[in-house]
């Protein structure tokens, strides 16, 4: 990149240092001949009247030797050239500062000598005769006055090519040093001190850099949670394996382990297909094309239908209330998500309890309310109650069966629906949750 942005930068100024010698060399020559055909100007108002008098002695011994005079009539016949016998020269009547002279009272023209590389600058002005005096001298051409240039032209050339690798060596260094120095220092970005431009971009580059490590602290948590909710149920149904395979076990206690091996496998497959959900839901995918118009309260009510057993089962009143309301969504993810909560409302309630399952309208929106008399989260765990694993009561929750992952698929639906999710609770009085579809 950095080779890449010095080349660049040598280029655009080699460029720039020829367009300008071109430029300017025109314009000089521009102005050049904008003074020859001024001077020649003034040589013929000085010499009209010693024309118009015929004084050709005294015009032929005072004016440069290099100016070319030439009388001409209104025919275009020469009737006086200082520089060539006008008798035998050809007719001017088509010649262009002749031609715009007889029309305007004075005429220019440049023409190139083909043999000499030399331009010829003209001059013609009506006298008062109504003959025509043409004024004209040679001077070099531009090409000739470049050549002669060549030697200071490359010599300006080379300093200037050399000044701007030095600036374009430098220029670049200082564009990229910070970014350099940021690549190594991603920890120290805050301290690294860049121009203006640049700031949003490392403030960009330091936000992801951020984003990176919390998500590798958090993956590498979820591992170790992982393992160690595995590890429990593992351990228990391997104890209770070992103690029926050496027939330390009564046939008694045979029973009462077979139903602890059952208990925590059926906690082992349950986290298994939470922890495949979840990977699954942080993972982006093409769920978006299976979005269509779902009823949600349709929705809601299979769900508190097939909980109705668990809800009886652990003494608590499920019911629903509210009306149809349609949402663009996914239906696999809309009964996990009233799933997940209905099932949390039901284990983490009191016996003779109410989980209580609202779907309204509101303005543009559909609002689902899940609220339960349950035990209630302190407040001081209620911004982490959606982390993966995260228990306010550990041991109720593995008595329950609860795996720790349900409100964490929870979210991850709601942000997939590009919804909205608010929790209130107090402890010993419920929780509700409502989550708002736009």
């Amino acid at each position: 990149m950095k080779k890449k942005i010095n080349l660049q930068l040598m280029l655009i100024a080699i460029f720039a240092i020829v367009a300008t010698l071109v430029m300017t060399s025109a314009a000089f020559y521009d102005l050049f001949s904008e003074q020859v055909f001024d001077d020649l100007k003034i040589y013929s108002r000085i010499l009209d009247k010693d024309v118009l008098a015929e004084n050709v002695e005294y015009f032929e011994e005072t004016v440069d030797s290099k100016l070319r005079i030439t009388v001409i009539q209104k025919d275009g016949s020469v009737i006086f050239d200082n520089m060539a016998d006008f008798d035998e020269m050809e007719n001017h009547s088509q010649r262009p500062e002749i031609m715009e002279a007889l029309e305007q009272g004075e005429g220019t023209a440049i023409r190139m000598s083909k043999t000499s590389d030399k331009n010829t600058f003209y001059y013609a002005s009506v006298l008062e005769n109504g003959n025509i005096l043409r004024v004209s001298k040679e001077v070099q051409s531009i090409w000739s006055i470049f050549e002669s240039s060549v030697p200071m032209i490359l010599l300006i050339m080379a300093a200037l090519v050399i000044s701007s690798i030095l600036m374009a060596h430098i220029l670049t260094k200082r564009l990229i040093t910070p970014v350099e120095q940021l690549a190594q220092n991603l920890d120290q970005a805050q301290e690294i001190h860049a121009y203006e431009e640049l700031q949003p971009f490392m403030d960009m580059i330091n936000r992801q850099h951020e984003d990176i490590v919390k998500s590798a602290q958090l993956r590498q948590e979820f591992t170790a949670n992982v393992s160690h909710e595995l590890k429990t149920p593992l351990t228990s149904i391997s104890g209770y394996a070992e103690l029926i395979e050496t027939g330390m076990a009564s046939p008694e206690d045979v029973q009462r382990f077979a139903s602890g091996i059952h208990k925590n496998s059926q906690r082992l497959l349950t986290l298994i297909n939470d922890i495949i959900r979840l990977s699954e839901l942080d993972t982006p995918s093409r769920q978006e094309e299976m979005f269509e118009m779902i009823n949600l309260y349709n929705v809601a009510q299979t769900c508190v239908d097939m909980l109705q057993f668990s809800a009886q089962k652990h003494k608590v009143t499920l019911k629903l209330e509210g009306d149809e309301c349609y949402v663009q969504g996914n239906k696999q993810m809309l009964d996990e998500l009233l799933y997940n909560l209905c099932d949390n409302a039901i284990r983490y309630n009191n016996e003779n309890g109410r989980v209580t399952v609202q779907v309204y309208p509101e303005n543009t929106k559909t609002i689902l309310v899940v609220q339960d008399t349950g035990i209630g989260i302190p407040k001081e765990s209620q911004d982490r109650i959606f982390e993966r694993f995260y228990r306010v009561d550990k041991s109720r929750s593995k008595s329950t069966g609860g795996t720790g992952l349900g409100l964490a698929i929870v979210k991850h639906i709601v942000a997939r629906h590009n919804a909205d999710i608010h929790l209130e609770s107090e402890e010993k009085k419920g929780t509700k949750i409502t989550v708002t579809f736009v």
